[in-house]
């Protein structure tokens, strides 16, 4: 993530650039996705076999009392879907084609770094248990995290050294300098801090001749980021004479970072240094690399969002989510985290990426067996009352039934379009979802999961999802599951009711009975 070995340069120059910090007694903004993917990838998890989840949530839970113990609040930020722009489609692309390759070294045995599908799930369940403040963004998050530390003069704990770029006024804790298993006690009281290290962007420019901060998001996207990544800059770059400063003798793993750091604190400010930078560009091309770079730049300006109303009132207003006319519900869900990124992909770009997992790279990919469920979401999505994207609110578009699905075919990636189910037309618009009767909701559920509500009448009220979700799985698989496969999945669902009866007595459910009723309900599903 981020700009391209800035981090790892900052950090050979940990001495200059950062302060020794003893956490404690503060707020702190933590970035979602990098914690639990920081979490997940160093933690001696298993990641082979599709999600040693209870240890993860172990892992989670570890790291925030850590916090507590030392009166640190975290507010933590979760990023949601992708920019409407789209602009970041190639490196999205590109990683996961870089997750296949991982996952396909897992599945074989060797090293890789791929989380299961559902840890981002599993850690904002424990994040709910523990009562931890977070939000899920309409979009990418960077730029409301800065606001919301700038606004509360916190720090923000990270690893994307975009982070490195923002003018954060109280500053940015790596997370792999952040020593949450360390705690220390003050000495001579019982207060407790975490050892950290505290990123200074004021030293940064002061090692480049006081060079103007205002001058880094330029620097940023001239070094390729997420959001640019322009062929024509290697014209510039191969013209312009980067020098190369004292500090080469690190090696040339860090020429781009060192020559554009040393080369850019030459200007003033950043239109003397775009214009020098156009200069060495073909006169044809400068007014649309101009734009280009002037918008790149803009993501590293201070946010509208406002997350501070939504952590002390429980809504907030997004601009970019409020334009597409999207019902208030959905809204609430997606920051509450009660949807995922997928639904606003899907609503806003009518794209979803399928995310890789550990498996025989060469079956098809495990999604597939999901496919006509994916279809009724779709199909649901389609109702929204108002069209989104650019389209005039007041305009009547032709009506598509399709999206694009980017998914795994062998070890690469394709995009397969895909057909979304034409619901009746009496069925409620997206606005009114919520408005269905619990019945009528159970009946949908049903129907997309092609099981009939009288099998499930004998299984208990906690295990008819699971029942029903398990009967899909077996009428859609293509390999034939036999016996012993039914018997390691029920006696799965039912380890959790026997922890709760052994540990809350007085509680009772006749385990073997309802054992029989639902391998009698699988029974019937064949």
């Amino acid at each position: 993530m981020g700009i391209r070995g800035l981090m790892s340069f900052v950090e050979d120059h940990s001495n200059e650039f950062f302060t020794d910090l003893k956490l404690r007694d503060t707020k702190m903004i933590i970035d979602g996705y990098a914690l639990f993917h920081r979490l997940c990838f160093n933690s001696n998890l298993e990641l082979r076999y599709g999600g040693d989840y209870d240890a993860f949530a172990d892992v989670v839970q570890q790291f925030f009392e850590s916090l507590f113990s030392c009166n640190i609040c975290p507010y933590v930020v979760l990023d949601g879907g992708c920019d409407i722009s789209d602009k970041k489609l190639t490196t999205l692309k590109d990683r996961a084609r870089e997750k296949i390759q991982a996952a396909h070294s897992l599945s074989v045995g060797g090293c890789g770094c791929v989380c299961p599908l559902l840890i981002r799930e599993v850690f904002i369940q424990v994040l709910i248990k523990l009562r931890v403040h977070f939000v899920q963004c309409f979009s990418e998050a960077d730029r409301d995290i800065m606001t919301l530390a700038n606004h509360w003069n916190c720090p923000v704990l990270s690893s994307d050294s975009d982070f490195c770029i923002f003018d954060l006024k109280t500053g940015f804790c790596p997370l792999n300098s952040f020593q949450w298993r360390n705690v220390n006690t003050i000495k001579g009281t019982q207060s407790h801090y975490i050892p950290a290290k505290c990123f200074s962007l004021d030293a940064l420019c002061h090692y480049f001749s006081n060079m103007n901060k205002a001058l880094l998001p330029l620097f940023a996207v001239l070094c390729g980021n997420d959001h640019i990544n322009l062929p024509i800059m290697d014209t510039f770059l191969s013209k312009v004479r980067l020098p190369l400063g004292a500090a080469s003798a690190k090696g040339r793993r860090h020429h781009r970072v060192l020559g554009l750091l040393s080369w850019l604190s030459r200007f003033a400010d950043p239109p003397e240094a775009l214009d020098n930078v156009l200069k060495y560009l073909p006169q044809k091309d400068r007014e649309d690399v101009k734009e280009l770079l002037c918008c790149a730049m803009e993501e590293y300006q201070p946010s509208q969002v406002k997350l501070q109303d939504f952590f002390q009132r429980g809504t907030y207003v997004c601009p970019e989510a409020l334009s597409l006319g999207l019902p208030e519900w959905v809204l609430v869900a997606l920051a509450k985290g009660q949807l995922s990124p997928f639904i606003s992909d899907a609503l806003v770009l009518r794209r979803t990426i399928l995310h890789t997992q550990v498996e025989n790279m060469q079956q098809p990919n495990a999604h597939r067996i999901s496919l006509p469920i994916r279809q009724v979401i779709y199909g649901l999505l389609l109702t929204v009352s108002a069209p989104l994207g650019s389209v005039s609110l007041n305009a009547s578009p032709p009506r598509s039934l399709a999206f694009s699905e980017v998914e795994r075919i062998n070890k690469s990636i394709k995009t397969s379009v895909v057909d979304a189910v034409d619901l009746p037309k009496d069925h409620p618009d997206l606005s009114r979802l919520t408005e269905l009767s619990s019945a009528r909701r159970q009946t949908l559920l049903l129907e997309t999961l092609k099981v009939k509500q009288t099998i499930l009448d004998p299984i208990p009220t906690s295990l008819k999802l699971p029942i029903a979700v398990s009967c899909y799985w077996l009428q859609h698989m293509e390999a034939k599951a036999k016996l012993h496969h039914l018997q390691a999945l029920l006696l799965g669902m039912l380890l959790g009711p026997l922890h709760a009866i052994i540990n809350s007595p007085g509680r009772y459910l006749d385990i073997p009975e309802v054992y029989f009723s639902m391998l009698r309900t699988y029974n019937k599903v064949f």
